[in-house]
């Protein structure tokens, strides 16, 4: 499974309207800048999360764009589904199925591939936005903000990574 710059832009996006859900509407010039990103590629991002009703559009001077539902009712699974589709690193999970099946040279190598896409889906289907903006500090939204974390890019740090109140390494 690989992420797409638009899908990890999708995800942040969605984080920071979860983060902000209970205040109204957030103007996508202040989502971009928050999550430090491409105004005019978060629009096209917003315009596809709007069509598939997981965001909304809120007009007028107070308006912006926010969730439609809880974000303890949007999986990660929904949002990379939507964004760069299927989660298998090959096909479809019924396609590997078929592949387990009949081609039994193979088989173990198919077998494989099911199980890291079921275990990635099963990780993506049970992580929330609740539960990632749960797991993390409340951030700043300060302008010292993006300087600080372009500051610690520049030192290469890593930070864990936590999926489903787990740390993953």
């Amino acid at each position: 499974m690989k992420i797409s710059q638009k899908g990890l832009y999708a995800l942040q996006a969605m984080m920071m309207l979860a983060r902000h859900h209970h205040q109204g509407a957030i103007k996508i010039r202040e989502i971009a800048y928050e999550e430090d990103l491409p105004e005019k590629f978060l629009e096209l991002i917003l315009l596809e999360l709007k069509n598939a009703r997981m965001v909304e559009s809120v007009r007028g001077a107070k308006g912006g764009y926010q969730l439609r539902r809880d974000p303890a009712e949007i999986q990660l699974s929904e949002i990379m589904r939507l964004i760069d589709g299927p989660l298998a690193p090959f096909a479809d999970a019924e396609q590997l199925r078929v592949l387990i099946d009949h081609d039994l040279p193979h088989r173990a190598l198919y077998q494989v591939f099911l199980d890291v896409r079921d275990a990635a889906a099963k990780i993506l289907e049970n992580t929330t936005l609740a539960d990632l903006i749960s797991a993390t500090a409340p951030r700043s939204t300060k302008r010292g903000k993006r300087t600080a974390r372009k500051k610690e890019k520049e030192k290469g740090s890593v930070l864990p990574m936590v999926v489903g109140g787990q740390k993953v390494d």
